[in-house]
């Protein structure tokens, strides 16, 4: 019997520098993608078609979302990247997790590094929680 599909609600994410439980939980994950850069070729003679080969992989930002967490070990790492210009690349890991919690499927990012951090608006009319958003740019990711 196929096991059933996987739902995309559960999920962790866990950086490198961070040893405890304070920065794995988001609201949303998205970025995971890969697709080639192409070159065309023309072959002289041939004008039925252009040879289309993959050139590099490029790899989209990954975009974190999370209720703001003043002081955990995320907000310093990118205090010190953004207003101290101190930059500390790090791995970051995702699970995609089963009804149990248990990984069903996981993938590394490496060396990622944050390039764009912004918060929700604040608004005294409306009794929300402010959401951060965190851009990494990162070099690959692969399945774990």
């Amino acid at each position: 019997m196929a096991a059933p599909p996987a739902l995309g609600f559960h999920f962790s994410v866990h950086f490198g520098f961070d040893r405890g439980d304070e920065d794995v939980r988001f609201q949303s994950v998205s970025g995971l993608n890969v697709e080639y850069t192409t070159e065309t070729i023309v072959e002289g003679g041939e004008n039925r078609f252009e040879h289309v080969l993959p050139v590099r992989t490029q790899y989209t930002d990954l975009v974190l979302k999370r209720a703001l967490t003043p002081n955990s070990a995320l907000t310093r790492w990118c205090t010190r990247a953004f207003f101290d210009r101190l930059f500390a690349p790090t791995d970051v890991t995702i699970h995609l997790l089963d009804p149990a919690g248990e990984p069903l499927r996981s993938w590394q990012v490496d060396w990622a590094w944050p390039k764009k951090w912004n918060f929700s608006d604040f608004n005294a009319e409306e009794n929300a929680l402010v959401i951060e958003t965190l851009e990494l740019g990162y070099r690959t990711f692969h399945p774990l």
